[in-house]
């Protein structure tokens, strides 16, 4: 328990004046011994820096560098390991050469670890030779383990290497023959010398493999306990392209040397019919671009039909990237912009400026997705591309060249429009910010400069607005009905208190507001935030949608006001305020502004 105490104590000096007071290593000594080395390494450190003359202390910042290489994994932190390894030896030769009988006999309460009884004299003692001979084990092992750290890491990245050189060799032979079908085809010696090939690599895989699970169980605990799963390869373009994580424990390997002993299978019969299928869709596609050129009609409900009628995603046991699917989805792509633009030509020519902003952002994605699909294709391998996909390219554009410039075209075409159609967007949305009001602009946001006429204190989003409108030193309360044109529905201008709400004052004026519910009638409150009088300045004003303003009443109220309801049934208007203190306090309004005796 006084141990614990002391800890406490400790962890309080040191957390609250470390930066004020030199470190004591009495005080520390006791995190040490405790082996609370992660709170004591700071405080060490700076004391190792303020006093090089203990050699207990750098006994034990290199346990704390001993303890932490223990801590890190050997693959991931390999060099980190090394250093550590490095400083924990210095340390723990700095403490060796410094460590002496006068030392131990001074500061014994710090070598309590090594105490033990004399055989001789029966008596507890603590010896250099054994303080020495710990310290030089220590770093033995240390320095044994770095070595076998930096063996195990080239063992696993030799063996992972090696896989990796295994994996592209079956990649090469699978890019350069294409299918199942071709690669039997095309069989010939040059092929037979590849598959050789990545036999002996992948038994250098499993040999260096073996190498590094003998470094490992010399190590000891490693974090890691890799077992090889060797997974069989049935089909060239379905397995065996997949990258393996050998920092996994359920390390599966393509079992590529069986793969290769074994490359006699069945011609894929799936080949031939697939290029064929992808020749007719694409002439479907041509035929609704004409469809919809000549007629001017939207051809969205036909291009569900065609996607209906082929299965495509077969192609991607394949290629998991296939070009001509991207292709294809790049014309899709473009027949929905065009359709797009003629389904929703409606909504750009209606008064409704939300309507208007919908469809431009409709044929704004379009075009952005014409975009993103048009320059992923550009930045493909064509010279690959005409190798894998010959058939398809020269019975639909004839060359590659031809591909490149239908993409080329339709990227300039949907980057030009996009400009447009972002620049018609920008235009549009402004006016969603302004109300339109005869020869009058209100604007539908709060920051405004003062010496802009309409000062906005409530906007409810596309239901109303309220503030205060300035007309040379004059000012007038204001109320706007927003409506879907942007044009002024219900509107009506009410009289304020002048003196306190001048224009030099518009950043102390705020506003309230409520309504009865049903939206017909709306209760809005101005007032000053600054004191005229020992009270502060309030207009209330009542407007019907139907009839417009009711009244509008000045008031002077002993509080700030911050809320206010109205009573649909009695059409009382309640306001309450808010003191300094906290303390609240309504008043009342009659339906005619006429305040209560509450």
């Amino acid at each position: 328990m006084l141990a614990r105490i002391s800890v406490l104590s400790l962890l309080l000096v040191l957390g609250f004046s470390s930066y004020a007071q030199k470190v004591k290593y009495k005080d520390l000594i006791v995190l040490l011994t405790s082996k609370q080395y992660e709170k004591a390494e700071p405080f060490l450190k700076r004391y190792l820096k303020e006093n090089d003359d203990n050699p207990n202390a750098y006994l034990y910042m290199g346990i704390i560098f001993h303890e932490k290489s223990l801590k890190m994994d050997p693959l991931v932190h390999t060099s980190i390991i090394g250093v550590t390894i490095d400083s924990a030896v210095m340390n723990y030769d700095k403490a060796y050469k410094t460590i002496t009988d006068k030392e131990l006999r001074k500061n014994d309460e710090y070598y309590e670890a090594y105490m033990r009884r004399d055989l001789r004299t029966g008596k507890f003692v603590i010896k250099l030779s054994d303080v020495q001979l710990d310290i030089e084990n220590r770093s033995k092992g240390l320095k044994d383990k770095k070595e076998k750290v930096k063996l195990l890491k080239k063992y696993f990245d030799e063996s992972s290497g090696s896989y990796v050189k295994a994996n592209g060799i079956y990649k090469s032979l699978r890019e350069k023959y294409g299918s199942e079908k071709e690669f039997f085809l095309r069989a010939d010696d040059e092929m037979l010398k590849t598959l050789k090939r990545l036999i002996a690599v992948f038994d250098s895989t499993i040999t260096l493999f073996d190498q590094y699970k003998t470094i490992t169980k010399e190590i000891g605990k490693t974090g890691h306990n890799q077992i090889v799963d060797l997974q069989e390869i049935k089909d060239i373009k379905r397995d065996g392209t997949s990258a393996s994580d050998f920092m996994k424990d359920d390390l599966k390997l393509w079992d590529y040397k069986r793969w290769a002993e074994e490359s006699i299978e069945v011609i894929d019969k799936e080949i031939a019919p697939m290029r064929e299928h992808l020749i007719a869709y694409d002439i479907e596609l041509n035929k609704l671009r004409e469809k919809l050129k000549n007629d001017s009609v939207s051809v969205k409900s036909d291009l569900t039909k065609v996607v209906d009628k082929i299965m495509l995603t077969h192609l991607k046991k394949y290629d998991p990237d296939p070009m001509p699917l991207s292709l294809f989805a790049m014309k899709v792509a473009e027949l929905e912009y065009h359709s797009n633009v003629i389904l929703y030509k409606p909504l750009k020519d209606s008064s409704n400026v939300k309507l208007r902003l919908s469809a431009i952002q409709t044929e704004i994605n379009d075009l952005k997705k014409l975009d993103s699909l048009s320059t992923r294709l550009s930045k493909r391998n064509f010279d690959e591309e005409e190798k894998d996909y010959h058939h398809f390219i020269s019975k639909a554009f004839g060359t590659a060249s031809v591909l490149k410039s239908t993409i080329s075209a339709a990227q300039d075409y949907a980057k030009r429009e996009l400009v447009k159609k972002e620049g018609e967007w920008e235009t549009t949305s402004q006016s969603l910010k302004w109300l339109i009001s005869g020869a009058d602009s209100i604007p539908l946001f709060t920051e405004m400069p003062r010496k802009f006429k309409f000062q906005p204190l409530v906007i409810e989003e596309e239901k109303f607005t309220f503030g205060i409108a300035y007309k040379d030193s004059l000012a007038t309360g204001y109320f706007y009905v927003i409506t879907p044109t942007r044009v002024a529905g219900v509107k009506a201008n009410f009289p304020v208190d002048q003196t306190s709400f001048k224009r030099r004052f518009v950043s102390l004026i705020k506003g309230i507001t409520t309504t009865d519910g049903t939206g017909n009638s709306f209760i809005l409150l101005a007032y000053s935030s600054q004191k005229a009088k020992d009270k502060f300045p309030v207009t209330i004003s009542k407007i019907y949608r139907a009839d417009g303003l009711a009244w509008a009443n000045n008031y002077a109220l002993e509080m700030l006001p911050y809320g206010i309801t109205l009573n649909g049934e009695t059409g009382d208007i309640t306001v309450t305020m808010l003191g300094n203190d906290g303390a609240t306090k309504i008043v009342t309004l009659d339906k005619n502004g006429k305040m209560k005796i509450n």
